[in-house]
């Protein structure tokens, strides 16, 4: 296996295990015995778990932004590419392997003074919002840019809640609830 295809194999193996097990419940051997290798390989790739789990945090971003934007500007333009976030988020839900918010677990995990990893999240959350602000932008031509800012803080919000509390509830009236209350702030 190359270089590259190494690293690649340790994220996401370490990926898999820290989104089923949490980040605290999966151990550095643990990763080296599902990913194959030899302690001294993953050491070469990463020098610590915490650069582990930003590889990882990328990792699921990389994939979960890509898959929304398609997802959503497949969708008819206007209110619907918007509410396609909360359309995605119950095909997501419907996932076997739902466990939540990956960034939302890991961050609960983690001691306050751990800003390293609390930076790389808070910049994904950020980016979901700026993808919330250009589906305003192109789907609400009448919005100036105070009330795209402020409304997508605020989809953002319902969206962020309705993953907590679909995964606390283990039932789907969390996504539908947002949803219909997005739908309420387009009108």
């Amino acid at each position: 296996m190359s270089k590259r295809d190494t690293r690649k194999e340790i994220v996401e193996t370490a990926s898999r295990l820290f989104y089923k097990k949490g980040y605290n419940l999966t151990g550095i051997n643990e990763i080296i015995a599902e990913a194959g290798i030899a302690k001294a390989t993953l050491y070469s790739h990463f020098r610590s778990k915490d650069d582990i789990c930003i590889a990882y945090l990328q990792h699921k971003d990389i994939v979960f932004v890509e898959a929304l934007k398609e997802f959503c500007t497949s969708k008819e333009k206007g209110d619907q590419q918007i509410l396609g976030l909360f359309e995605f988020l119950l095909e997501f839900y419907e996932d076997v392997d739902f466990t939540g918010c990956w960034c939302i677990r890991t961050v609960s995990e983690l001691p306050q003074e751990n800003e390293k990893i609390r930076v790389e999240i808070q910049g994904q959350k950020k980016g979901l919002i700026q993808i919330i602000e250009k589906l305003l932008r192109d789907n609400k031509p009448t919005y100036d840019e105070d009330k795209i800012s402020m409304i997508a803080k605020q989809i953002y919000l319902l969206y962020e809640s309705a993953v907590a509390e679909s995964y606390l509830h283990q039932e789907r009236w969390p996504i539908e609830s947002a949803r219909s209350m997005c739908q309420k702030l387009l009108m």
